[in-house]
């Protein structure tokens, strides 16, 4: 009996160390990115509203906003934070090489790239799906009205396998024209290389305004061909990293549903309501249990914004490029972002 007693008492001993609360170490890539003094983000070179440099050398774009929630996560600042440009085939290799710590490069979630390519997703931070350009002066209205034609677009991307599937479950034929660089990519169909454009559908109204000389030339066809949830990727093996970008993406999404804006951040540390004092850092230690700051969401929220602040900011109604949110609205208003609790 002495015996049954004791092992279950080290059985009970060890479940009460394994439930016991603690602070998380400092994984290889926080203290990297501590050492080094900013966050290596790898960026699309010139993605109208995501992502690109201005001729200072200035990134902004949605997607550099997130980049830049991680400097603020970190360091208490946004310009923590050094972009590198990566085309579509270099990002895979880069960030699998440690030459950048986060892919923030309008990266589609998919199995393979999760599991055969050794990457971590963040939640979807942008819902989007296969769209077309065509010129409007030919005449085609629906998909099937491209059979047989020329269709550009990048290497290296869903969209070659999203445009491929689309034209085989229609029985229609077509040829692609691939083209690495962005710019190239888009004079050539400015330039009638190929019938049709093919890209995120959101990305379409930049190349319209942006690189067509005659914008209302060209128009974009309904409908939404694929499914394309756009995240944040890290390499496998570090998981303190992973939950790093993981809780900063989600406390983006719960400061918005909290209505935990860059404008009123300084007065809702003052709130009465508990659940915003933990995200703020009031109260709870969320934060040492990702290795940041108790303050790591204010910090962000200061620097960025919620979800809301960075989408209105890129594609609100006063920017050049507005796009409705749509399946970008939190799942309160019928959206599909969903915040999982910090708590």
């Amino acid at each position: 009996m002495r015996f049954a007693f004791g092992f279950a008492g080290a059985i009970a001993a060890l479940l009460c160390t394994a439930i016991l609360p603690a602070e998380a170490g400092q994984g290889d890539t926080l203290k990297a990115i501590r050492e080094r003094g900013e966050v290596l983000c790898g960026a699309h070179p010139g993605r109208y509203g995501f992502a690109a440099p201005d001729d200072k050398g200035r990134w902004s774009g949605f997607e550099v906003d997130l980049c830049r929630a991680l400097g603020a996560a970190i360091f208490g600042s946004g310009e923590k934070v050094r972009f590198v440009a990566l085309s579509s085939q270099q990002r895979f290799p880069a960030i699998q090489a440690g030459e950048v710590d986060v892919l923030a490069r309008n990266t589609t979630a998919t199995l393979t790239r999760d599991t055969a390519l050794g990457l971590n997703f963040s939640p979807p931070v942008f819902y989007t799906g296969l769209g077309f350009m065509v010129r409007k002066d030919a005449g085609v209205k629906t998909v099937e009205d491209l059979n047989g034609a020329t269709i550009c677009m990048a290497p290296g991307s869903t969209t070659e396998q999203a445009v491929a599937r689309l034209f085989t479950q229609h029985g229609l034929k077509y040829t692609p024209i691939v083209i690495e660089n962005n710019k190239e990519l888009a004079s050539a169909y400015v330039a009638g290389r190929c019938d049709a454009l093919a890209k995120d559908r959101d990305a379409l109204p930049g190349v319209r305004m942006y690189d067509a000389p005659q914008p209302e030339e060209h128009v974009i066809l309904e409908g939404t061909f694929s499914k394309e949830p756009l995240a944040l990727a890290v390499r496998h093996g570090d998981d303190q990293w992973y939950d790093i970008v993981k809780w900063v993406m989600y406390g983006l999404m719960e400061a918005e549903e909290n209505k935990v804006s860059q404008a009123n951040v300084d007065e809702m540390t003052k709130s009465k309501d508990p659940y915003v004092q933990d995200l703020l850092g009031v109260t709870g230690d969320y934060g040492p249990k990702l290795g940041l700051d108790k303050k790591w969401l204010y910090w962000v929220v200061k620097s960025v914004g919620n979800y809301g602040d960075i989408y209105e900011r890129h594609f609100g109604d006063k920017t050049k490029l507005p796009l409705p949110r749509g399946h970008n609205k939190l799942w309160t208003e019928g959206g599909l972002l969903y915040g999982l609790p910090v708590k």
